[in-house]
């Protein structure tokens, strides 16, 4: 399977596409006016401790307090290693160390119980947290003392002495080879997770990848001395290079990218880190946008809409609530060819492909329930669960599924670390007060942007004329001037802006003003062109 890393950065937006075999599977967006926290190191002050929850609130400094639960917080007593946010599928941790009994009673086998939140953190404690779950919704941000520091091959963990491997490494040799090298090699007594990147590599680059990690973590310790509470104390790459430090031969083959200025970024990147990936990296100069270019507009609008059609006829919906979604599957147009019973077991054999792909593309997380056309064959059943086990096995969250229930239902779970795509790109419907969902006056915005473009290159005049709902001219003519703005300079033509009060808030047109006729028709009545 050939990977391609997709990205297209403009001045405000920032999209990333992974896709494997020319089909898009996962997206990741980032608008420069929105915080994309996960990953990023602050010094919190604790604002309330919550003994009836075990967790506390803390704040890092975000619109939000972010959110804090006991097993989070470091102590003797608790430690774990969570690569989740990294798309890292870690195994069991192994201490480097022989325990020590908690009673120091050899052999005794007991452990301390667990502590309570109020003789961890009291109010106005002054903490060092990594966020692990960015703000989602009006939820605030999940953080844990369990600092880690991601490489190219290896992730620090300060607060530990676990060494854990990722499981996509599956040769048992070379595992073992990678934990003996972590254990000789390190100094501090530090814990590490081995990425899949790693795999195949010599004791002498993951030394000295060691050596960045552990200086990077004493710059972070001497900023947090000396800066008081709420602080940032390290940021997290940006977008680009974040996939490409986590995706580029773990995930993907090559990565094209339609920006000089972000060419350059991730070239200079690479050059620190990893040279010989450099050849593997491809400035798109096309002139189309980039997304037209490889078709994945038509796959990301899909991806919004609540019913998706199979090629067979049958069709599922998707049902998307804050912490559950269900997805329900139906036979539609498919008549089939033979029995009922065959034509029920081949709808849902297609839709487990297509629920797959959807819920890694939207990345939908919480809790997922799957509901199949009921199949009376017992045979038929574990198939289509061992077909749905088989599909999400290239997810890089974190599933889990149980089997199909006497009512014809797949619960599952996956983790969740940042918004679903719905949640990015859409917000709730003014039209019908919030019971279903359109696309953001801000996409609609960016759309617009990106629909100029596409259209001036055939269009020679100085002038265009942009038609649009009087909520977007509004938009336009305000918060997100910026992007008109850009336009404008970018394409050194003058954009009118005329508000139609009968378009749909989705809806839009751009034309050539060629004459001072049309202009005064315009003026007149926007909608007679």
């Amino acid at each position: 399977m050939f990977r391609k890393l997709i990205i297209n950065t403009a001045e405000h937006e920032t999209r990333v596409a992974l896709l494997e075999d020319g089909t898009i599977v996962e997206l990741f967006i980032h608008r420069q006016d929105e915080a994309d926290s996960a990953g990023n190191i602050y010094k919190g002050r604790v604002q309330r401790v919550l003994p009836g929850m075990q967790a506390a609130f803390v704040d890092i400094g975000l619109s939000q307090a972010a959110f804090i639960y006991v097993d989070d917080v470091v102590s003797d007593a608790v430690e774990e290693v969570d690569a989740s946010w990294l798309g890292e599928d870690v195994e069991e941790a192994e201490d480097a160390d022989e325990e020590t009994p908690s009673d120091g009673k050899e052999g005794s086998g007991c452990k301390e119980p667990r502590p309570n939140i109020e003789d961890l953190l009291t109010e106005g404690q002054e903490i060092l947290v990594h966020v692990a779950k960015s703000p989602i919704g009006t939820k605030g941000a999940r953080v844990t003392c369990h600092v880690s520091l991601p490489g190219r091959f290896l992730v620090l963990m300060p607060n530990s002495r676990h060494i854990g491997v990722s499981r996509k490494i599956e040769d048992e040799t070379e595992r073992s080879r990678l934990k003996g090298l972590i254990q000789a090699l390190r100094k501090n007594r530090f814990g590490y997770i081995v990425r899949t990147a790693a795999e195949g590599i010599q004791a002498d680059v993951l030394a000295s990848e060691m050596e960045f990690l552990e200086r990077l973590w004493g710059n972070i310790k001497k900023k947090c001395q000396n800066s008081s509470a709420p602080a940032l104390l390290h940021k997290e790459l940006n977008v680009s290079l974040r996939a490409v430090r986590d995706l580029l031969t773990q995930e993907a083959d090559k990565v094209v990218i339609d920006s000089r200025n972000g060419y350059e970024q991730v070239m200079a990147f690479l050059d620190a880190c990893a040279p010989s990936l450099k050849r593997s990296v491809e400035l798109y100069e096309g002139p189309e946008p980039i997304f037209d270019a490889f078709h994945l507009e038509g796959d990301i609008s899909r991806a919004l809409k609540k019913k998706v059609w199979l090629k067979s006829g049958g069709y599922i919906v998707i049902e998307q609530t804050e912490a559950l979604c269900a997805i329900d599957v139906n036979t539609g147009r498919y008549v089939g060819k033979y029995n009922l019973e065959e034509t029920i077991f081949k709808t849902n054999l297609e839709a487990v492909k297509e629920i797959a792909y959807q819920v890694r593309l939207r990345d939908i997380g919480g809790i997922i329930v799957i509901d199949f056309i009921d199949m009376e064959k017992k045979s038929h059943q574990e198939k289509v669960f061992a077909a749905l086990q088989e599909a999400v096995h290239r997810d890089r969250s974190k599933t889990h599924i149980l089997p199909i229930s006497e009512l014809g239902l797949v619960q599952m779970t996956r983790k969740r670390i940042r918004k679903s795509l719905t949640s990015a790109l859409c917000e709730p419907c003014f039209y019908c007060d919030g019971e279903g969902q359109l696309i953001s006056r801000k996409t609609i915005c960016y759309d617009v942007y990106r629909q100029i473009l596409r259209e001036a290159r055939d269009m020679p005049g100085h002038r265009l004329m942009l038609r649009v709902n009087p909520e977007i001219a509004e938009r336009l003519h305000g918060e997100e001037n910026h992007l008109m703005v850009s336009l404008e300079s970018r394409l050194a033509k003058q954009i009118i802006i005329y508000p139609n009060p009968q378009f749909h808030v989705q809806q839009f047109d751009v034309y050539e003003i060629t004459g001072k006729a049309s202009l005064a028709a315009a003026e007149e009545d926007p909608g007679a062109l």
